[in-house]
């Protein structure tokens, strides 16, 4: 669990023994200028963390971006960023560690913090070879940590019963009041695996949900501030996406309220299993 007082500034640690920013900016759906941009807000506004993938498109743009700031504050180090991008779709062992480079080289970073794999499609053995690659990638350097996305408890299962080298250190899902996942979310943490909650604010379709609306009110603080509250709370690691600046600002301050036992009680009941995107976690 996170300490007590989440902020932009807290790390929290991984069963590899390294740690990672609590708070990440979501880049998803962005096009190459609006993910530039909305990095150096973010950056700007405290946070250290950006989550990218493949699949996005925008993983030079962001990397760029990532440079571009450490040059222009020199008291910063890379170190000091942690970058995320994701494997597009599993395939055989070869293809999957060439697209891992290919990653690294995009995003021009010298090495990548956190890879997933996105989803469990493509099958067991490609799944399996995908991971591989991953674990070579990390012993190659070209990787710091590996973790999975968008993975059932199946999946999971799955890759431990195969007697991997490295565990994953991870599980990207979507997670918020309104889709708690909350046998998922346990299996994780009983096996050690961090969740992060990917779409923490629900990609907006619930913010004006009168519970949400109403705690708002009694913490002073926007719901959006709210859900990423609640995400902190329970030990995940939030990715709130937004391409406006004074939105990614407002996201990230969420030191200032502590939402009591029982409000949380009341959130993890809005669950409705409202997926706002994607949902392979049954896949086969």
């Amino acid at each position: 669990m996170a300490d007590r007082a989440p902020s932009l500034a807290t790390r929290i640690k991984l069963n590899n023994g390294l740690t990672m920013p609590q708070i990440h900016l979501g880049v998803y759906l962005m096009s190459g200028g609006e993910a530039s941009t909305a990095v150096k807000h973010a950056l700007d506004a405290g946070y250290r963390a950006v989550d990218s993938a493949q699949m996005y498109h925008n993983e030079k743009e962001v990397g760029h971006a990532v440079l571009d700031y450490l040059k222009s504050h020199p008291a910063l180090k890379r170190e000091d960023i942690h970058y995320t991008t994701k494997l597009a779709s599993n395939s055989d062992y070869s293809r999957a560690r060439a697209s891992i480079s290919k990653s690294v080289k995009e995003c021009g970073l010298g090495y990548v913090d956190l890879f997933l794999l996105h989803s469990p499609y493509g099958g067991k053995q490609a799944r399996l070879d995908s991971w591989r690659a991953v674990e070579d990638a990390i012993k190659d350097g070209e990787v710091k940590t590996g973790g999975v996305s968008n993975f059932g408890q199946k999946h999971i299962t799955e890759l431990l019963s195969s007697n991997p080298r490295l565990k994953p250190a991870i599980n990207q899902i979507e997670v918020h009041p309104f889709n708690t996942r909350s046998a998922l979310t346990s299996f994780c943490q009983e096996n050690s695996i961090l969740i992060e909650a990917y779409a923490p604010l629900a990609r907006a379709l619930r913010m004006n949900h009168p519970t949400i609306t109403s705690l708002a009110r009694k913490y002073t603080c926007t719901p959006g501030q709210l859900l990423v509250r609640w995400s902190c709370q329970h030990g995940y690691v939030p990715l709130p996406k937004s391409v406006r600046k004074e939105r990614i600002v407002e996201n990230g301050q969420i030191e200032g309220f502590e939402i009591s036992a029982e409000d949380m009680q009341v959130m993890n009941g809005l669950d409705e299993y409202l997926v706002t995107d994607w949902d392979p976690l049954d896949a086969d």
